[in-house]
């Protein structure tokens, strides 16, 4: 009877003109409702429960009025890039035996920390040889930046430290602990001067550092233009998702969830369990539990309305806009941007190019760049179809980096 069900079950969800939201998800796996009476003298009937796709039914989405926060490229800015830049650029020299280490030199210590019965802590953060970092840049998730400060080269220093209750290593958490560093090199950093040399050692198509500086505001322009393409577009999303709920199915918000977990354990390098036990052990991880599973739910609300827009408006990629595509991947690997092509070298090269990232394609990426092709058109309806009006002037470095 269970080979019966299961054999019965993949002719009914392979049959083609079968909806796609009558379909188990992917995570979902079917489960019997009841238990099937077993009569060989009658037919089989049974009921299985699965989670499918929702039905998305689309509230108004086109003459919205949406506000967005925006921002300026200031003379701070760029002032900024310029300051990394020299900072890229410095070189590092070593200071006098009986200089005194101060913040903005670079040095190196060895460092261990001690337990309760004057032991030494067999953890890689906790003991360290040769640790090289700019003094007072806190580098050191140990913070005694403050106590180098002074120091020496070849001085020993010992200082007791206590840590906070939530530090990342219980056993440290709320502990006063003896902590011993050695000074090994001290070095301090000398910045190239802000002119048109330093311009020109940054890339030889500088002439002048005005060149350098008009090159930083380029690319500042075009971060922000893309920054504020896809506030607009978060914006705009917010308010179709009021105009179209949705019951997002559990399995689905479990999968994506679970997705997340694996791809934040393998950015620490460590397994999904031992992370969730770590993050399970901080005060405030319900909290933020709360709050991730919100984040994916509204992630699957808006991209479930994003393609469901794509049928609606059958969008389509023919085989020409994924040429077109190829040849834009190739300039932008080249570097060669949108002006005209006269030179035969370059035309020859690019060529060249873009049959290598077609022959790199495998059949799989070729969906996927599809389906990044009609989200780009979709998106450029929406964007197009709606009113926009810039609303609170913010900070660029805030507006920039607040990927909420």
């Amino acid at each position: 009877m269970g080979r019966i069900i299961e054999s019965s079950l993949k002719d009914i969800f392979k049959d083609e003109n079968l909806n796609r939201n009558e379909k188990p998800l992917t995570y979902s796996t079917p489960e019997l409702e009841g238990e099937p009476k077993f009569d060989l003298e009658q037919d089989l009937q049974f009921s299985v429960i699965y989670d499918v796709l929702p039905e998305v039914k689309i509230g108004q989405w086109k003459s919205l009025t949406v506000e967005y926060p925006y921002a300026e490229i200031e003379n701070e800015v760029i002032n900024k890039e310029l300051e990394e830049i020299r900072e890229r650029n410095a070189i590092v020299i070593d200071r006098n035996d009986d200089a005194a280490a101060q913040k903005g030199d670079v040095v190196t210590v060895d460092y261990d920390v001690f337990d309760d019965n004057g032991a030494v802590y067999q953890d890689p953060h906790l003991n360290r040889k040769n640790f090289a970092f700019t003094l007072g840049s806190n580098s050191s998730s140990l913070d005694f930046d403050d106590n180098v400060v002074g120091m020496k080269k070849g001085e020993t220093h010992e200082f007791y430290k206590k840590f906070n209750d939530d530090y990342a290593s219980h056993d440290l958490a709320g502990k006063t602990c003896k902590i011993q560093i050695t000074l090994n090199e001290l070095k301090e950093k000398k910045l190239p001067e802000l002119d048109d040399e330093l311009a020109q050692d940054v890339d030889e198509k500088f002439n002048t550092l005005e060149d350098l500086k008009s090159s930083i505001n380029e690319r500042l322009k075009k971060n922000l233009e893309k920054r504020l393409h896809d506030i607009k577009l978060n914006e705009l999303l917010k308010k179709i998702m009021e105009n179209s709920p949705v019951i997002i199915p559990e399995s689905l918000i479990q999968a994506e969830l679970e997705s997340r977990w694996r791809r934040l354990a393998n950015y620490y390098r460590m397994d999904v369990d031992g992370l969730k036990q770590l993050m399970a052990s901080d005060p405030e991880n319900n909290d933020r539990e709360k709050e991730r599973r919100e984040n994916v739910e509204k992630v699957l609300h808006s991209r479930m309305i994003v393609e469901t827009l794509m049928e609606e408006q059958n969008i389509q990629v023919s085989d020409e806009d994924m040429e077109k595509e190829f040849e834009r991947i190739a300039r932008e690997s080249l570097n060669i941007g949108e002006r005209e092509l006269t030179d035969e070298v370059t035309i020859e090269n690019l060529k060249k190019k873009i049959e290598e990232i077609r022959a790199d394609f495998k059949e799989q990426d070729f969906f996927y760049l599809k389906e990044e092709l009609k989200e780009r058109r979709i998106t450029d309806i929406l964007l197009a179809e709606n009113t926009f009006n810039p609303g609170k002037k913010e900070n660029y470095l805030d507006l920039m980096s607040d990927n909420s």
